[in-house]
């Protein structure tokens, strides 16, 4: 597959979702649509290292297909690293930014004819809230959907009230915060217990993992030791 050429991106909007998470909404002036498939990705070329494949970033697309030239990105704060803290400290709206996509084959089926487990910690819901609104917005067919989003606290959860809004709108839509740090009104613990308590009795679905390698890891070990083939897994490691 050929690789696909290098837009430039401005940004033309940025709002803080949490204390350490910031949105950003980037236009591309060249183009009248953005055009992508829920789930893809974006990779950016930033300016903090002279050699090009240490510049490279890349980010789920936190948006949806909607007709515009605009597309979102949500992105945790990584105080270590050096892309994080250069487009938190010195992006702002106008700044322009090369950037690379769609790319990626984390995307749904075209026959969403099983129940959907979508489990994500972190900056991982961002795929998942581009499928979810698709589907609501296209009116697509489907069985039970289960999001299943693990956090350490309730204050780092990403996109609450329209996850919960949005569980009122889709029928079949469950949304299901899960929180290890911090005791509350709603589910506590780790996102494999949740999974796990879903799928007694192995019943059909499809598996889709947004997240930490840890998680991910052990989420396929469990997901196979219930017995399901792992062509029923489809996952998508950052960090």
């Amino acid at each position: 597959m050929a690789l696909q050429p290098w837009l430039i991106g401005k940004v033309n909007r940025i709002e803080n979702e949490t204390n350490d998470t910031r949105r950003f909404w980037i236009e591309v002036p060249e183009l009248t649509s953005f055009d992508f498939i829920p789930g893809q990705f974006v990779t950016l070329d930033l300016p903090i290292h002279e050699k090009p494949n240490k510049r490279l970033r890349s980010y789920s697309i936190a948006s949806w297909p909607d007709g515009s030239n605009i597309f979102e990105l949500v992105i945790v704060l990584d105080s270590g690293g050096t892309g994080t803290p250069y487009l938190f400290n010195e992006v702002k709206v106008g700044t322009e930014m090369s950037f690379r996509g769609p790319q990626g084959v984390f995307t749904l089926k075209e026959s969403l004819d099983e129940d959907l487990i979508l489990v994500c910690t972190g900056t991982g819901i961002a795929p998942f809230r581009s499928m979810i609104h698709y589907i609501k917005n296209n009116n697509i067919p489907h069985k039970n959907i289960y999001l299943i989003f693990g956090c350490r606290t309730k204050a780092s959860l990403l996109y609450y009230q329209e996850m919960s809004d949005l569980q009122k709108e889709i029928p079949g839509f469950y949304y299901i915060p899960t929180l290890s740090r911090e005791q509350w009104n709603g589910n506590a613990g780790y996102v494999h217990t949740v999974y796990e308590l879903l799928c007694i009795g192995n019943k059909p679905a499809k598996f889709y993992l947004c997240g930490w390698k840890g998680m991910i890891d052990e989420a396929r070990t469990r997901i196979a030791d219930m017995g399901y083939d792992k062509k029923a897994v489809n996952f998508e490691i950052y960090g």
